[in-house]
């Protein structure tokens, strides 16, 4: 039997055996297109409420997880816990070896949100080097000459710098060709040999920032990565440049993208990721008019939403029928404990 689901019962006479649902604790409410499929594979429990953030979490062997915190308190409300199914692809706000030690599968969705964060990159990088913020709020206030005092930035021929080349940031750079610009990327686990053609591998982080008009981050936050952009990379971009990020807010020294903002030295930042999240309703960054700010969605597009749940539920049932998971960010975990366990229960 598969860890934490429950025994096999007996039908009425002359039927086969029966097994209960899977019990599944559903972070967000269940998309509506995905309703009839939920009903039909597992017995729904969540999403939880602001009295009770772990409300019938006790009974779940599984989490379709969204942006909380799943730590040790959290797997302690969840004694029959087997899997952690995340909508994305980050697992930063996951005790990765908390799971691990209590034999929790930990799953992600890399595919589910690539395209639309890119184009959300792209969107961001427009407004920004467009200076469509300042114009929007120079028209509500009434103001006058604006062709002769706007201030933009075209972008063919520009350099495009990808602070990470994932799936994410190569889609990034298939759009900004598209554009015209040039595209440049710094990360230690792609060679240039697997990179597309015409797009050139930096020597290091220091010589992409010194050459980029744009700078748009794709990378994980690690224990490596937090903080990665504070005041001496700000410094090293390129006088006039745009930044933008659509990665982890905690990536960022958010100080120090504000005084380089203030000097001048950067045109403008666009960002879907801070820290906190969300930011203060006062908070500096929401009340320039070189930076827009906005709350995390860049993958919450209709057709992300969907590819991401989709997955996430898709893996969070092959855990519990002992089937390994295309995307398992803790494969010790299978071969340690869930496995052998579920291949125990197989007749």
């Amino acid at each position: 039997m598969v860890p934490g689901t429950p025994p096999t019962t007996a039908g009425p006479p002359g039927t086969p055996p029966t097994r209960p649902l899977p019990a599944i604790w559903f972070e967000r409410p269940v998309l509506p297109a995905f309703a009839a499929r939920v009903a039909e594979t597992c017995t729904v429990l969540g999403p939880p409420t602001e009295d009770d953030p772990y409300a019938e979490l006790e009974a779940a062997v599984g989490v379709i997880a969204g942006a909380r915190r799943y730590d040790t308190a959290f797997m302690d409300h969840a004694p029959r816990l087997r899997v952690i199914a995340r909508t994305g692809i980050g697992y930063d706000a996951v005790d990765i070896d908390a799971a691990t030690r209590r034999g929790i599968a930990v799953t992600n969705t890399p595919d589910g949100p690539t395209v639309s964060t890119a184009e959300h990159a792209i969107a961001l990088m427009l407004i920004v080097v467009k200076n469509v913020v300042a114009a929007r709020d120079a028209l509500r206030a009434g103001s006058s000459g604006y062709f002769s005092r706007h201030e933009a930035i075209e972008l063919r021929g520009k350099t495009l710098g990808l602070v990470g080349f994932g799936r994410i940031a190569r889609q990034v750079a298939a759009i900004a060709a598209g554009l015209g610009m040039r595209v440049r990327y710094v990360d230690p686990f792609v060679d240039a040999a697997s990179a597309p053609p015409g797009v050139e591998r930096a020597r290091d982080l220091p010589d992409l920032l010194g050459t980029a008009d744009v700078v748009s981050v794709h990378v994980p936050l690690t224990d490596e990565s937090r903080g990665m952009f504070g005041p001496a990379q700000f410094a090293s971009m390129k006088p006039g440049a745009a930044f933008i990020n659509t990665a982890r807010g905690a990536l960022v020294d958010q100080d120090a993208l504000l005084l380089s903002l203030d000097s001048g030295h950067l045109f403008g930042a666009g960002l879907d990721v801070t820290a906190p999240e969300p930011l203060p309703p006062d908070h500096p960054l929401l009340h320039r008019d070189d930076v827009i700010v906005t709350p995390h969605v860049a993958s919450a597009t209709n057709e992300g939403k969907a590819r991401m749940f989709g997955s996430a539920l898709d893996q969070a049932l092959a855990v519990l029928d002992g089937r390994r998971p295309e995307h398992l960010v803790n494969p010790e975990v299978w071969e340690r404990s869930v496995a052998p366990a579920a291949a125990g229960g197989r007749e």
